[in-house]
């Protein structure tokens, strides 16, 4: 299979394995499952000062600002509940700005806490990114998704019904 690591990919590596390997074969979650349409609404009226929805090569970012004459990008998201994910999302995005040789800083936003969280690319991070998109890799090219393992996040999770049924 031929693809391209994503930033969505690489949060759902932190969540849950299979929605890796569904995202990467096309399979589209419920789009109008409430915390979708929430997220793309938090989305949309949050930093409206900011410029926003930046893509390149394989990445969207949120967010990018002028920080004291530093690039910063950003990611907003609903709720710092998964903020490990979020993190891996951003230092992905300032890894492929790196590899294209643009220096910038993240932060990872939660609108609706009034919380801010900066995130660094370190060479630690960096060896935590390539580890990553070497595993998403793996699960990707499997024959089939990951069995099912019922986590706290399948609650909230517009796959919900595809894996339950």
């Amino acid at each position: 299979m031929d693809f391209e690591v994503t930033g969505s990919l690489m949060q759902s590596y932190n969540i849950c394995k299979r929605q890796v390997w569904l995202m990467a074969h096309q399979i589209i979650p419920d789009q109008e499952h409430p915390y979708i349409e929430m997220g793309r609404l938090i989305d949309d009226i949050s930093y409206d000062r900011d410029r926003k929805k930046i893509n390149f090569e394989n990445v969207v970012i949120d967010l990018v600002r002028n920080d004291n004459g530093n690039l910063l990008v950003g990611e907003v998201k609903k709720s710092s509940k998964a903020v490990d994910s979020a993190r891996l999302q951003l230092l992905f995005y300032l890894y492929k700005l790196k590899e294209s040789g643009i220096d910038a800083k993240g932060q990872l936003f939660f609108p609706e806490e009034r919380k801010k969280v900066d995130v660094c690319l370190t060479s630690e991070a960096e060896l935590e990114i390539i580890n990553a998109m070497k595993d998403i890799t793996d699960i990707i090219n499997k024959y089939k998704a990951p069995s099912f393992e019922k986590i706290p996040y399948c609650k909230n999770c517009g796959y919900k019904e595809f894996c339950l049924s």
